[in-house]
């Protein structure tokens, strides 16, 4: 199976594989529109779009994207994308991912 990592970082599997950028990276276009402020901050009303960048389906072959890439894909049918597992992420002193245990879906 061919893995291909659409996101600009390394995706690091603990005890595992190195998973570098391919150079592309998968995103889903965002509209904002103003929705007023709060105490002066200004607020925007955000609304996903369309996924961009992520290759057609390929045979034997699995994109790493990011969880709302993989969101996005998987309201349009799309089954070749996974995440990688942050919410069980290995991390550092400073709170940065260091590893995760593997993908979700």
């Amino acid at each position: 199976m061919k893995i291909i990592n659409l996101t600009p970082h390394s995706v690091v599997i603990t005890d595992g594989p190195i998973f570098e950028p391919s150079g592309t990276v998968a995103r889903v276009s965002v509209q904002q529109v103003d929705d007023g402020n709060i105490n002066g901050v200004p607020v925007k009303k955000q609304t996903f779009g369309d996924i961009v960048d992520l290759p057609a389906p390929a045979d034997d072959t699995v994109y790493i994207v990011s969880a709302i890439v993989l969101a996005a894909a998987k309201a349009v049918g799309r089954t070749d994308c996974v995440a990688p597992d942050t919410s069980n992420a290995v991390r550092n002193d400073a709170g940065h991912i260091v590893s995760v245990p593997g993908f979700v879906r």
